[in-house]
């Protein structure tokens, strides 16, 4: 079977970001006058959640420092719910592929499945916060502000819903994922943030915002009254300078690797657009006819949710999942759809072939193909010739490359395109 040829075109997102990473931290934090709120000795606990933000680690430890220099005696905490297979070792796993170890941050790490039962908020939910945490003089919070993947509304992913799914670990996420079908995510965040607020000694929050190249373009320390209001804030500003995908209609998506470093579903649903869940259909665009999952990311060892949004990916990423830590993630979020395995086939070529004979009649040279590494790398990918006129009308696309057949080697895998392309 032909395949369309394809181009590496650039794609011009809003380039602001921060140079100075620490510099600018150091200046947010100075702003709070924490020095009239710490004493000499006093214990922080800092948060520590699992994705893949851009400097997390120059972050953190720059508050880990600023810490020390008022006199207190910082921590980390993972603060991720149910992630690392739900299990102390596999949250300080997923912190250290971040590059937060205690030797980096010259801090401790302390990580439990433990919580403590704080009361029940005004709503009627139970909080629940690390156990840790809960001993601690302070709490920092230190997470990104972005367009969820499971719902929407005036809050999303950030500091408020860390407070509530991140800080609750375990048993925290579960109840809440299964508590939002009834009282909705949204209520769920808001109400439960603003009760940790009120019942935890939250020193304050580091809230960042990336830009369409997952760079640092915001940092902003919050005070805890702050937080709720500011990050609705930060939202809007978040989602204005995301990253998405050039055209609405796409024939065949392919992504190299999905995972949950990547985005909370593996594959971000605000950028592909489909979304399957007990919560609601929140597609809006682009409208995809078939996506293909080549591989999953190294550094979701093996954490497969998401992998259920595609139509065909490989036998070797089927090989990669880690069932177990697939299945606690699928089931805590009550989203036991995005574990749910595709056709797969043992080569790229066959799973190619099989997008093509289900989307329709349309000629190789017609097929509007785009490939990615991932959902978070879009600045540079491959779109298919039948998308020519289009990319010649838009400023915000440049071919970078000449049409040519898609690369596919002696095993009958695509040869690697995206090596390279994203080096800082």
């Amino acid at each position: 079977m032909e395949f369309p040829k394809i181009a590496l075109t650039e794609q011009y997102f809003n380039p602001q970001r921060i140079e100075d990473i620490p510099g600018h931290v150091v200046k947010e934090i100075f702003k709070l006058t924490l020095q009239e709120k710490i004493k000499h000795g006093d214990t922080v606990a800092i948060t520590g959640g699992s994705r893949g933000i851009a400097n997390i680690h120059v972050i953190t430890k720059t508050v880990v420092d600023e810490l020390k220099r008022l006199g207190a005696k910082p921590f980390i905490f993972p603060s991720m719910g149910s992630h690392g297979g739900a299990t102390a070792a596999g949250q300080i796993s997923i912190l250290e592929k971040y590059g937060i170890t205690e030797s980096s941050m010259g801090c401790p790490i302390r990580s439990t499945m433990e919580v403590k039962y704080l009361g029940d908020a005004t709503d009627g939910y139970p909080i629940y916060v690390d156990q840790y945490a809960s001993e601690a003089d302070h709490i920092v919070l230190i997470n990104r502000i972005k367009p969820h993947t499971k719902f929407k509304g005036p809050l999303e992913s950030g500091l408020m819903k860390m407070m509530a799914i991140g800080m609750g670990k375990q048993r925290g996420a579960e109840y809440y994922h299964k508590a939002a079908v009834e009282f909705t995510f949204q209520k769920i965040v808001a109400t439960v943030g603003i009760e940790v607020i009120k019942k935890c000694p939250i020193l304050f929050g580091l809230a960042i915002v990336e830009n369409g190249y997952d760079q640092t373009s915001m940092i902003k320390a919050l005070l805890p009254g702050d937080i709720p209001e500011e990050e609705k804030k930060l939202l809007s500003i978040a989602k204005d300078r995301m990253a998405r995908l050039p055209f609405n209609d796409i024939d065949v998506l392919v992504i190299d690797e999905i995972g949950k470093n990547i985005s909370g579903t593996g594959m971000d649903v605000n950028i592909t657009g489909r979304n399957r869940d007990i919560l609601g259909d929140f597609t809006a665009g682009p409208y995809i006819k078939r996506i293909f999952v080549r591989d999953l990311s190294s550094e979701s060892e093996g954490n497969a949710l998401g992998i259920g949004f595609a139509d065909f990916t490989t036998t070797r990423a089927v090989k990669d999942m880690d069932i177990k830590k697939t299945y606690i993630n699928c089931i805590t979020a009550i989203s036991p759809e995005k574990g749910s395995i595709p056709i797969y086939f043992d080569t790229d070529k066959e799973a190619l072939k099989a997008c093509l004979m289900t989307i329709g009649d349309i000629p190789p040279s017609k097929v509007r193909l785009v490939y990615i590494k991932n959902t978070l790398k879009l600045s540079r990918i491959y779109i298919s010739e039948a998308f020519e006129k289009e990319l010649n009308e838009r400023k915000d696309l440049k071919l970078l490359g000449k049409w040519e057949n898609i690369p596919i080697d002696n095993n009958g895998n695509i040869a690697c395109r995206f090596s390279g392309l994203f080096d800082e």
